[in-house]
């Protein structure tokens, strides 16, 4: 009994924060046809508004996120087009990742560096982890097998890394910049305001979400 409980707080710590954000992002998407713009049209203000102007705003199918190597915002189509809470704030967070990109961020800088290494960290790992039984059986040599696993698990606490540095990174851009954007600058009426600060609360808890789904995956390797 003690081991399913264990196990159910498990997947309540791990599974929690995704079912969460996406309440949080879902309940504050009703259109709202008061509102003077739509997310996509608010990120072209605030860029061009910054001095960003040669930054696009696009739509994109692989979710909200500003791309450092383009140097682009993408906006899901519901977001870009969308009049809504959600839209708003999550336009505006995105767009202070590209302030911060355009700033000079130390902390920005430190995250995009490490997530292209993360890429080609991962490929590396799954041919180390795939070719292990092989090299067991070439080499018969347990030793060999062993630091293969050793050099794995090292490999992939380099994920557990990037999503810790990114934290702050997403609680800067959501609390530190957009917050103050739309509270102080008067893009939304104070009644609405709580309402954006869950939605931006969501988007840098995505990344937590992200976190413990890594930390999933390394423990389920550990394991076997």
């Amino acid at each position: 009994m003690l081991y399913v409980v264990l196990a159910l707080l498990l997947v309540a710590v791990i599974y929690g924060p995704q079912f969460w954000v996406r309440y949080e992002m879902d309940r504050h998407a009703a259109d709202r046809p008061d509102l003077p713009g739509t997310g996509g049209e608010l990120a072209r203000h605030l860029l061009d508004r910054f001095g960003l102007q040669t930054i696009p705003v696009e739509i994109t199918a692989a979710g909200d996120h500003y791309d450092p190597d383009a140097r682009a915002v993408r906006l899901s189509p519901g977001n870009h087009d969308g009049r809504s809470i959600t839209a708003v704030a999550v336009a505006t967070h995105e767009v202070a990742h590209a302030l911060q990109h355009a700033q000079g961020s130390r902390l920005f800088d430190i995250r995009t560096s490490l997530a292209r290494l993360l890429g080609k960290v991962d490929k590396v790992a799954m041919v180390v982890l795939v070719t292990a039984p092989l090299v067991m059986i070439l080499v018969r040599a347990p030793g060999v097998l062993f630091a293969q696993f050793a050099a794995v698990l090292a490999l992939l606490g380099i994920g557990l890394v990037v999503h810790l540095v990114t934290l702050p990174v997403e609680f800067d851009a959501s609390f530190g910049k957009a917050l103050p954007i739309l509270q102080q600058d008067g893009y939304l009426h104070p009644d609405d305001m709580p309402a954006a600060r869950g939605v931006l609360r969501a988007a840098a808890m995505t990344y937590v979400a992200a976190s413990l789904m890594g930390l999933l995956n390394f423990l389920r390797i550990l394991r076997r």
